[in-house]
């Protein structure tokens, strides 16, 4: 893969031109920076900067933080390892901003990768489509990540509502027992899918449900003439998505807003 014309799509592609990600939401271009504003409870904030000096970057950030701030709505700025200035993450931090754990941004081609997934033996696999259907997807996300599930519960149900060909969510079950959820994101005219999810039960780790699910998503993605997969990979997922054909091209950095 050609890493540097890789990075530079996705950030053309998903981050300075792509529609917003979720049903209702807004996305501006306002001077160097592109925001999402969501009007369902979801996902708020920068998803693409391009400041060519400092003094630019601090002026967007001022004008970040007043826009969200108007609507009351706290936000995440997206960071990339890659954007300018060099000095953008000190600069976010000087103001406020609140670093969380880094995740490296990997992309592999779809026909690149094995799309014939082997499941355990008594496990199933089924698409959610229904709103009604996501307790025990919000359930499993809370005790394999923790922290309150009610954000994304919002999201996922006005997705399946309005622009479900969008959104692929799998729950694995091993009988009647959830141990597994998660999705394909789709954006149309990006030549993108995105991983995304992926939780798993400890008690279930290490049998191949992640393998099997990354698997059965690209073939997903194949029927839905993706040609790139994404993926923002904690550090246990990386050797695993590493093996299976995916490249890191960056990290990220999720910057909260003050407050």
């Amino acid at each position: 893969m050609d890493v540097d014309r890789v990075r530079a799509l996705f950030d053309r592609r998903l981050r300075r031109e792509a529609p917003p990600d979720e049903p209702g939401a807004v996305r501006e271009r306002v001077g160097d920076v592109v925001w999402q504003t969501s009007r369902h409870g979801g996902w708020n904030g920068v998803v693409w900067s391009g400041c060519a000096s400092g003094a630019a970057a601090d002026l967007a950030i001022a004008e970040t933080l007043r826009h969200f701030g108007a609507l009351g709505l706290p936000f995440e700025w997206k960071h990339y390892a890659h954007d300018q200035p060099a000095d953008l993450a000190d600069r976010l931090r000087a103001a406020g901003f609140r670093a969380q754990e880094p995740e490296t941004l990997m992309v592999a081609e779809v026909a690149a990768l094995d799309r014939e997934p082997v499941w355990p033996a008594g496990v199933s696999v089924r698409e959610i489509t229904d709103p009604a259907g996501l307790g025990p997807v919000l359930a499993l996300h809370h005790r394999v990540f923790g922290g309150d599930q009610e954000s994304l519960g919002r999201r996922l149900a006005a997705q399946l509502r309005e622009a479900p060909e969008l959104t692929r969510l799998l729950l694995v079950e091993a009988g009647e027992l959830p141990v597994c959820a998660a999705r394909l994101e789709l954006i149309p005219g990006t030549g993108f899918g995105g991983l995304w999810g992926g939780g798993t039960l400890p008690e279930w780790r290490g049998r191949g449900l992640y393998r099997a699910l990354v698997a059965h998503r690209a073939a997903l993605a194949t029927a839905a003439g993706c040609r790139y997969l994404q993926v923002d990979a904690v550090a246990a997922s990386r050797p695993i998505l590493r093996r299976l054909g995916f490249t890191p091209l960056t990290v990220t950095t999720p910057y909260l807003s003050p407050g």
